[in-house]
């Protein structure tokens, strides 16, 4: 990684550290009583977050690589159906979780090979994908909820228990994040998903096989959607028709918060997690607050403008002393 390219990813993420350190002394001292830092909603945080954190880690990769995934709330609802639906067939519990893992990684495939052998924008594929797998749940389902079934504590304990207090969940954020991290800034694949998205044309003539890599980096993303389906369907003990809505923009806004461009070759894991941990407390406080629900979405977006809008402005800055 060049040293030009390190000290933007280091700016976006401080500008982003700055951002969640102001979220949290705002939300915290709108609380009635400091509630916002109570041991409970910490938790909660820690234990609801990781589900939507996960998606927004692999969509900042895909970014990375200059590619959108929209669909992503429709393959976590798809997987959590195939899930729930694997477990009344009488499947075994742990393989329904592989199988399901492995259902997400095909979507992903899917998104890859339309995109890139149809020379389609990811944008156009992802977006009608989206529509494509929701609506399919919804035929299957007739937007019926399913009570989960035929699931083992060993399964449960892995996946939504605590350990030592601290939810499991936030482990396996954590730990996938580090994989991630390691994958993205010191290893070998990690340079060609930042030159494919740099410019792919010269990392092709560098020898870099970008197709692979955006396929990788679309079956990561189908792959974690697989997880957080089957993390958040133990978590609350059934399949709901509606899971995911809405989740394609913001784990979009969470990697855009977190430093990745639109454009792409530029981001970073730290700052992925930065940008997932600004829209979940966003999310939290909003309930904590007792605020609609529909302030939501104008928070996130007056976020997302000012961030770039400072991101910009640094970036003028730089160019005006360089000159």
């Amino acid at each position: 990684m060049s040293s030009s390219r390190l000290e933007r990813i280091l700016r976006g993420d401080v500008i982003s550290l700055i951002i969640v350190i102001i979220l949290l002394v705002v939300f915290t001292l709108l609380s009635p009583n400091y509630s916002f830092l109570y041991v409970e909603n910490i938790e909660n945080i820690l234990s609801m977050g990781p589900e939507l954190g996960l998606i927004i880690l692999g969509v900042s990769v895909l970014m990375i690589a200059r590619e959108f995934d929209l669909s992503v709330g429709s393959e976590l609802q798809f997987c959590m159906f195939i899930f729930v639906t694997l477990l009344y067939a009488g499947v075994n519990d742990w393989a329904s979780f592989f199988v399901t893992l492995g259902v997400g990684a095909i979507l992903g495939l899917i998104n890859a090979m339309i995109t890139i052998k149809g020379r389609i924008p990811s944008f156009i594929t992802t977006l009608g994908t989206m529509l494509l797998w929701r609506g399919l749940v919804l035929l299957l389902t007739l937007g019926y909820q399913k009570p989960l079934v035929g699931v083992s504590d060993l399964l449960k304990n892995a996946l939504i228990s605590s350990i030592f207090g601290v939810p499991v969940q936030i482990v396996w954020f954590a730990g996938i994040a580090l994989v991630l991290g390691f994958i993205l800034h010191r290893h070998k694949f990690g340079n060609w998903i930042y030159a494919t998205g740099d410019n792919e044309a010269a990392a092709r003539a560098m020898g870099v096989n970008t197709t692979l890599t955006k396929t990788i980096c679309f079956m990561i993303v189908g792959t974690l959607c697989g997880l957080a389906s089957i993390m958040q369907v133990l978590r609350v003990g059934s399949f709901f028709s509606r899971a995911g809505d809405g989740w394609e923009l913001k784990a979009v806004a969470a990697a855009v918060l977190g430093g990745a461009s639109l454009r792409g070759g530029i981001g970073s894991i730290p700052g992925a997690v930065l940008g997932a941990l600004a829209i979940i407390l966003i999310e939290n406080a909003i309930t904590t607050l007792r605020i609609d629900y529909f302030w939501t979405y104008i928070v996130e977006g007056a976020i997302i403008v000012l961030y770039t809008l400072m991101t910009t402005s640094v970036q003028r800055l730089r160019g005006i002393r360089s000159s």
